[in-house]
């Protein structure tokens, strides 16, 4: 190889290793950028799995809740139940006991008050003219008296007094415990409603959490891929510079061979003045001895 074939490979292989170089860093850079966005990924999943654990954990709680008052709605369903029962049985008796007043021929008092709820729903729903209003609301009140006066006229009676005080107490028993199971099955309905609510927002939260580690994977791969670039290109410049040290150390030493040889005919010359009985210098005797003429 000549000089200047080896200048001209050194010169190559140099700026191969310098645009490889710039590559390698541009890979670098790209690897961290992407190492960021895959912590950054990590920590969005990690963050929406740990809300998802909240809700689940909160919807969990309300379906505790519900299920404790759906067994407390079957408890006062059986508390209402028996109520009912025993007011079924007052009155039958205050039935009976009635049957004995031979006096009042005309509609019982829980028709009378069936009639009346119809009208007082009526009242309610119903648009109304002013004229009508006012007939339905004398009828209702007249309703209202005849059950008034049949109810004083039952206290009266010794023989149904007792049976109808009764079964009034346990009829509103029973109306108790019933609003007291819908009140219960109402609380429970809540709970459900919440407990729902959680888990379909969780099912939301997690949807997000699979697209970030979806994310975070994808970004990983593509990090490892571009890191694995990196170090291919890395040890790729390693080998660059072991050819270039090599090539350099070749440079010098053919640099190194041609100032040898220039010397040696330098003190040819000067050796051929010696013999011609020239007088030499101080250097020109250094040149001579340093060559091994002397």
């Amino acid at each position: 190889m000549t000089e200047a074939a080896t200048e001209e490979t050194l010169e190559e292989f140099i700026e191969k290793k310098e645009r490889l170089n710039e590559r390698a860093n541009e890979h670098r850079s790209q690897r961290d950028e992407l190492n960021q966005k895959t912590k950054e990924w990590a920590q969005r999943r990690d963050e929406l799995n740990s809300k998802v654990r909240s809700l689940v954990d909160k919807a969990n709680a309300h379906r505790s809740k519900r299920d404790e008052l759906n067994e407390k709605v079957q408890e006062a369903k059986e508390v209402r139940d028996e109520y009912n029962e025993k007011a079924a049985e007052a009155r039958e008796e205050f039935e009976a006991a009635r049957e004995q007043q031979k006096s009042d021929d005309g509609p019982s008092i829980d028709q009378l008050k069936s009639k009346l709820r119809k009208l007082e729903e009526r009242h309610m729903t119903e648009a109304l003219s002013p004229d009508k209003e006012r007939d339905l609301i004398d009828e209702m009140k007249d309703l209202q008296t005849k059950i008034d006066q049949k109810e004083e006229k039952l206290e009266k009676d010794e023989g149904a007094k007792d049976a109808f005080r009764e079964y009034k107490e346990i009829k509103e028993k029973a109306e108790e415990a019933h609003d007291r199971v819908t009140e219960l099955a109402e609380q429970a309905q809540e709970e459900h409603d919440q407990m729902v609510s959680l888990f379909e927002e969780a099912d939301e939260v997690r949807k997000k959490a699979d697209d970030a580690q979806d994310k975070f994977v994808e970004s990983k791969e593509k990090a490892d891929r571009v890191h694995q670039e990196y170090i291919e290109m890395v040890n790729q410049i390693r080998d660059y510079e072991k050819v270039i040290v090599s090539l350099k150390k070749r440079e010098r030493e053919a640099k190194k061979e041609v100032s040898e040889q220039e010397a040696k005919e330098a003190a040819s010359e000067i050796y051929e003045r010696f013999k011609r009985g020239e007088k030499l210098s101080t250097d020109d005797l250094m040149a001579l001895q340093k060559a091994g003429f002397l």
